[in-house]
């Protein structure tokens, strides 16, 4: 039997379903779906993401059969609507649109009002009786298809159109008359013809695969291949293409075209909430062209402008509709709706991007209001989104200039240096400059910057524009339709009042008042309450996989236990030594001439850094701690420059000249694989031998003197053959033994090593004898297992992640392949000789979402992470529970 290609929907019937996302498309699918229960949905059919799969492989050719499907459904559609796509008299006009399987919002192409041509335009005057309408479809349609299918600036037909109201005296498009528009319309055909060297295409067969081919070929435009890659969405998926009658919201001033959602999007609040435009269709409010209004009367600024009191009983239908939906999709939804003379038509429902915040609202009501159960909710929100949460927001205490304000768009706080393009947000990040992106409006052409920048301010667009939607999927802080400002390109600068702000100079936006203000203003920490604190309860309700944090004061200690670690899984000591009051005594034990004049530095230190673990210890009380020996080479702790050589002889009672041969003797070529580590724990015991005595020394006063219950475990770095393990071990335990006896108390501690070399985990069996717990530092896993630098890396990294050699940086994204198979053989080798051995992650993976669900799936016991991913991990760790649960990991 012959594929199947196209999917039709119409009056009631529909050949897709709800569930048929891959195939359909997110919007395929849902416009099938709202068909099928009754809504009034114009009626169209959907190509498959499979023709667009067989296009790019059969090098921009279609599949055989398709034309002839496509006719057939071209033929229902006229059926359905008594006209004929092309016919001057009665004429069918359809829109062309994509629609991939996930949300990517204003990323992809679409062409409105095809079909027009000189012949078919009369056709539509005579329908309509409106020469204003037919024109002002025509223009845009030329302006679109122009810019869309053949590639032309679309600035260059933007700028026609300005001159024309400048010239009439005009503000506003709708304010043009009739005649204007079909001067237009001539004058856009004969720049169309000067830009291109041919005529405009009158033909509607030409314009439709025209458009066809320019939707699919926008999967692989530069800003949808951008978000792909920020939304980790496969290239391999494709999108669908969607075409549909044309219902006209631009035939007078009973028409209108909106977006709406079905609770807030930005706080989660249980209100229905969108923007709407008289006169207009619908790319006049996501691309932000007018400032549009809102839907409910008590959002309207000024009285009689709101979509229930303009057109009140479209509102009442539309208010029915989209409880229809919430409650048929059980989710929060984002409508598109088109009114044509005073009959309401829906264009499209989806799962609507939220921010962290609306989402972990949305989901705690929808549990509180049986739409969903607890286990649902917490799926419902993403764990990188918890990182929109987790920083600081702005000090409500602190001195605000406010300078502007505009619609609250996107919550959260962000300050930074204005810039005015994204291709500026990008070079500046890359720079590590934090800046604001500044629009008249946005495009999807700016999603790079929208990326890079810090938040994004713009003078036009409202709360559903292409801005607000895509800062609020990112997480980004966003101020729209801020008409307090005028923007000057050319002059770099915007003004605000009186005021003005250049290139280069800091502002700050409050994403979710609008407020814009000049300079920096501080930020106060977030506090875990609330929803927040409730979602995080059935969280931890579901997950298995312990989440522990990488902290190496008390401070971090402190933070880590409020956002719900479960104990330390990596101290780092040699932190500890960089303190200003003791690195002048790790210098002077390092460059000491024997094993005694390290000692007696060393007991220098002793008491410092019993003083640290003490600290350490009160913060994590009753959780595990896991504290990893002297880890970096010593070159790292001496200095190099001339003054401090000097002062540091002077102390040590030395000349300059033997302190700087002791120097240079302690240079390696290449330091990461050189004398560190247990090396150093071989080379030099008496280090680690002083700092298993501080450790243990801190645990047995606490719980001698302040009724502690404390395991430490001491974590050996960088073991590559077990018999340094043997040695190292042997070591620790004489002198944890001799500290718990001479202060007379019982205390248990662990002995464990950490692994970080291909080879450990090759013999982590043998390693496994002296062993009672393995931490798996994944980051220098990853560059041993790569044969990667990761300081050098960065140079060419971002290159092989943008041509695909890697699908994601190895270093923010744990590779499952090779290093995770690593820690799969290190754990099943090590279980094989210690079937209770504790088994954990401490790299920089164990806050990544991704690596946390590959953790929970080959059985770690815990993960951990810096202190602000500790959330994001726990939640990764129950969408891991979860997921297995229901058969999809």
């Amino acid at each position: 039997m012959a594929a199947k290609y196209v999917y039709f929907f119409g009056e009631g019937k529909a050949e897709g379903k709800g569930d048929m996302k891959n195939l359909l498309g997110g919007k395929g699918a849902n416009l099938a779906e709202m068909t099928s229960i009754g809504l009034p949905v114009p009626p169209g059919f959907t190509m498959t993401t499979e023709v667009c799969t067989e296009f790019y492989k059969n090098n921009r050719k279609y599949p055989e059969g398709l034309k002839e499907e496509v006719d057939q459904n071209l033929e229902k559609v006229e059926a359905l609507m008594g006209k004929r796509f092309g016919d001057s008299k009665n004429p069918l006009l359809v829109s062309v649109r994509s629609g991939a399987r996930a949300s990517m919002p204003g990323m992809m192409d679409t062409v409105l009002n095809l079909g027009l041509n000189d012949l078919t335009v009369q056709g539509m005057i005579e329908l309509s009786g409106d020469p204003r309408f037919a024109y002002d479809s025509y223009r845009r349609f030329i302006q679109m298809y122009s810019n869309v299918v053949m590639g032309m600036d679309g600035e260059i037909l933007e700028d026609i159109l300005e001159q024309m109201k400048e010239k009439r005296g005009v503000h506003q498009d709708t304010e043009l008359a009739a005649e204007d528009l079909k001067e237009m319309v001539d004058l856009f055909k004969n720049k169309f013809k000067e830009e291109l060297g041919k005529d405009f295409p009158e033909d509607p067969q030409e314009q439709l695969w025209g458009a066809i081919g320019a939707v699919f070929g926008s999967w692989m435009n530069p800003r949808a291949i951008t978000y792909r890659k920020l939304n980790n969405i496969p290239a391999e998926w494709g999108t669908a293409v969607n075409i549909q009658s044309m219902v006209f919201g631009n035939m007078g001033n009973d028409c209108a075209t909106g977006v709406a959602f079905t609770r807030n999007p930005s706080t989660g609040e249980h209100l229905f909430y969108g923007e709407f435009l008289v006169n207009a269709q619908g790319e006049d409010v996501v691309a932000g062209i007018r400032t549009p209004q809102p839907i409910r009367k008590e959002r309207a600024a000024v009285p009689n402008t709101s979509l229930e009191e303009v057109m009140p009983e479209s509102y009442k239908q539309l208010v029915k509709i989209q409880e229809t939906l919430e409650k048929h999709y059980r989710d929060m939804q984002d409508i598109e709706f088109t009114i044509e003379t005073g009959k309401l038509y829906m264009l499209q429902t989806r799962n609507g991007k939220r921010t962290a915040s609306a989402a972990i609202k949305i989901a705690v009501d929808m549990v509180k209001e049986g739409l969903i159960t607890e286990k649902e909710a917490v799926l419902r929100v993403e764990p990188q989104q918890l990182d929109q949460l987790l920083h600081p927001s702005l000090d409500p205490t602190a001195k605000r200039d406010v300078i502007a304000k505009g619609l609250p768009a996107s919550p959260g706080a962000a300050g930074g240096e204005v810039v005015f393009t994204a291709d500026e947000a990008e070079e500046a990040a890359r720079l590590g400059l934090k800046v604001i992106l500044v629009r008249v409006e946005t495009s999807p052409e700016d999603i790079h910057g929208m990326h890079a920048a810090q938040g994004i301010l713009t003078a036009r667009g409202g709360m559903t524009s292409h801005a607000a939607v895509v800062a609020r999927g990112m997480g980004k802080c966003c101020v729209a339709g801020c008409s307090d400002i005028k923007v000057d390109y050319k002059a770099q600068q915007f003004t605000a009042g009186g005021l003005v702000i250049k290139k280069g100079d800091t502002i700050t936006l409050d994403g979710s008042t609008g407020e814009v203000m000049k300079g920096a203003v501080p930020t106060v920490q977030t506090e875990m309450t609330g929803d927040f604190a409730r979602i995080m309860s059935w969280v931890d309700k579901f997950r298995r996989l312990k989440v522990r944090t990488n902290a190496d004061t008390p401070h971090d200690s402190a933070v880590a236990r409020k956002f719900g670690a479960e104990g330390i899984g990596l101290c780092r000591t040699e932190h500890m030594f960089f303190e200003g009051d003791r690195i002048m005594a790790v210098r002077e034990m390092i460059l000491a001439e024997d094993k005694e004049g390290r000692k007696r530095a060393l007991s220098k230190i002793l008491p410092m850094q019993k003083e640290d673990f003490l600290g350490i210890f009160r913060e994590m009380k009753g959780l595990p701690v896991t504290i990893r020996l002297l880890d970096p080479p010593l070159h790292e702790f001496v200095p190099h420059g001339e003054k401090e050589l000097d002062e540091l002889a002077r102390i040590m009672k030395v000349t300059p000249q033997t302190l700087k041969n002791k120097v240079d003797s302690l240079h390696e070529f290449n330091p990461m694989l050189g004398h560190r580590g247990c090396r150093l724990g071989i080379t030099f015991p008496e280090i680690y031998d002083m700092q298993v005595q501080a450790i243990m020394e801190a645990a047995c006063e606490l719980v001698k003197e302040e009724g502690f219950e404390i395991v430490p475990e001491i974590m050996i770095p960088l073991v590559g053959e077990a018999t340094e393990l043997k040695i190292l071990r042997s070591n620790a335990v004489r002198v944890a033994d001799g500290v718990i006896e001479e202060y007379g108390v019982p205390v248990t501690y662990l002995i464990g090593t950490m692994i970080e070399l291909p080879r450990a985990a090759l013999t982590a069996d043998e390693v496994a004898k002296h062993a009672q717990f393995f931490s798996f530092g994944t980051n220098d896993l990853t560059q041993t297992t790569y044969g990667l630098s990761r300081d050098d890396a960065g140079k060419f990294l971002p290159y092989y992640v943008e041509r695909e050699i890697f699908p994601v940086d190895p270093f923010v994204a744990l590779d499952q392949k090779g290093v995770g198979e690593l820690v799969r053989i290190g754990c099943e080798k090590g279980r094989q000789t210690r079937p209770a051995i504790k088994l954990g992650i401490c790299g920089e993976h164990g806050g990544e979402p991704s690596s946390v669900i590959f953790c929970h799936k080959i059985g770690l016991d815990y993960v951990s992470c810096s202190p602000f991913r500790v959330p994001i991990a726990r939640l990764a760790a129950a969408h891991a529970a979860l997921l297995e649960e229901q058969g999809k990991l």
